[in-house]
């Protein structure tokens, strides 16, 4: 695992002595020396030239601000995570960072200035749990035209496209209860990429079947292998609605799933909630027979979309997973506690499952469990991490529990 001195850091802010004063509390943590950009366009021209692994950025500066530097670096094909220290008001910097995240980048946290000991130690704990590699020299391009389709079905047969599993937990127990299977690309020039960077390119070369059936693939490995291993772990794939269009789609997957010795109970589906198929009814008839069949069906990112309500009492979803946008901050934010409780109680009411995406912080972790919240995902408790990495959590926390018995 790589050690804090390792990430090279890049502090963007218009205020001497703020670079300074977080460059200092980065070190006291135990960071290497970060550099320091005092204009966004220095940074950008930094960023050329040397690739980081963080950038510290405000937002108010002058010249071209922070949102405005956002929106340059997501073009950048390899860019780095972010985190927001600004003084601007919460409700801005929550947009900010929302938008960030629509465009690709791992967004550790938006913090209001001054950043303190505690903030640097949460950032120092999520990079820990990031397990990303080093960053690559940085190009940018338009990926649909980098990505063709050859390359893409080339990396899907090799596996190079694959899935890595980022963990459930339940918030009762405490104990990983699922694993969610998401998408990364080890590419063999341009190293290891998240989906931002690609994902584009699969859908825009129709590809999307291709990429559920290397998904399923990757994910029914994965469940039995932890399954020899003594754990069992159901396991659940993004599943893009206008696939349903395919009549024959639901019986193409129970073959796939029943072929590998597994039962469909195992395994979840999770349905964008802003996605849509070109024929609505080939929608419901689709999910009816995913679950008919056995299978979990998850509404995933809800609340981003127009139909929201509709979709959650006309489809036989089985889990309701509410959208890090309500999540993220919510603690600290009244409109998106407010949101995020009616959520909740939304989805128990209804009888389902109800998962929080994008926890980050210990205090929004605490009120979904006073709010009651089923489950929670996110980087607070673990980044995605393949296979292996995975069942290390598991046997770290088999080890915890045994402890705590004996």
């Amino acid at each position: 695992m790589k050690k804090l001195s390792d990430y090279r850091i890049l502090i963007v802010d218009d205020h001497p002595f703020q670079c300074v004063h977080l460059a200092d509390l980065l070190e006291s943590e135990g960071f290497g020396l970060a550099d320091v950009a005092s204009s966004a366009e220095r940074a950008l021209d930094m960023i050329g030239l040397q690739a980081y692994h963080l950038v510290l950025m405000d937002l108010n500066m002058a010249g071209m601000d922070g949102v405005q530097f956002i929106d340059r670096l997501a073009r950048l094909r390899h860019n780095p995570m972010l985190a927001i220290v600004s003084a601007c008001p919460r409700r801005i910097m929550n947009s900010v960072a929302l938008m960030a995240k629509e465009k690709g980048l791992a967004v550790l946290g938006a913090f209001s200035k001054p950043l303190t000991a505690d903030h640097a130690r949460q950032l120092a704990s999520q990079l820990r749990q990031s397990r990303l590699d080093p960053p690559k020299p940085l190009l940018q391009a338009d990926n649909s035209t980098i990505f063709d389709r050859s390359s893409l079905e080339h990396a899907l047969k090799l596996g190079q496209l694959r899935a890595w599993f980022q963990p459930k937990k339940a918030l009762a127990s405490g104990r990983i209860v699922g694993a969610e299977a998401l998408v990364r690309w080890q590419h063999p020039d341009f190293g290891f990429m998240l989906p931002g960077s690609f994902l584009s390119a699969v859908q825009r070369h129709g590809l999307d079947k291709h990429l559920l059936l290397r998904m399923l693939e990757d994910a029914l490995e994965a469940h039995l292998r932890w399954r020899q291993q003594g754990y069992r772990m159901p396991v659940s794939v993004n599943l893009p609605t206008q696939l349903l269009d395919a009549p024959e789609l639901p019986d193409e997957l129970e073959q796939i799933v029943l072929s590998k010795g597994v039962a469909p109970q195992e395994i979840s589906f999770e349905l964008l909630e802003d996605g849509t198929t070109t024929i609505q009814g080939q929608y419901y008839m689709g999910a009816s027979r995913l679950r008919l069949k056995g299978f979990g069906l998850a509404q995933d990112d809800f609340g981003r979309g127009y139909s929201s309500m509709y979709s959650l009492i006309s489809t036989p979803f089985t889990e309701l997973k509410i959208d890090r946008a309500f999540v993220s901050g919510a603690a600290n934010d009244e409109g998106r506690a407010a949101a995020l409780v009616l959520s909740v109680q939304l989805g128990r009411q209804l009888g389902l499952q109800v998962t929080a995406e994008g926890v980050e912080t210990s205090k929004d972790l605490e009120f979904l469990r006073r709010i009651g919240c089923d489950c929670a995902q996110g980087f607070l408790i673990s980044a995605a991490v393949d296979i292996a990495g995975f069942s290390e959590l598991l046997a770290l926390e088999r080890q915890s529990l045994d402890l705590r018995q004996s």
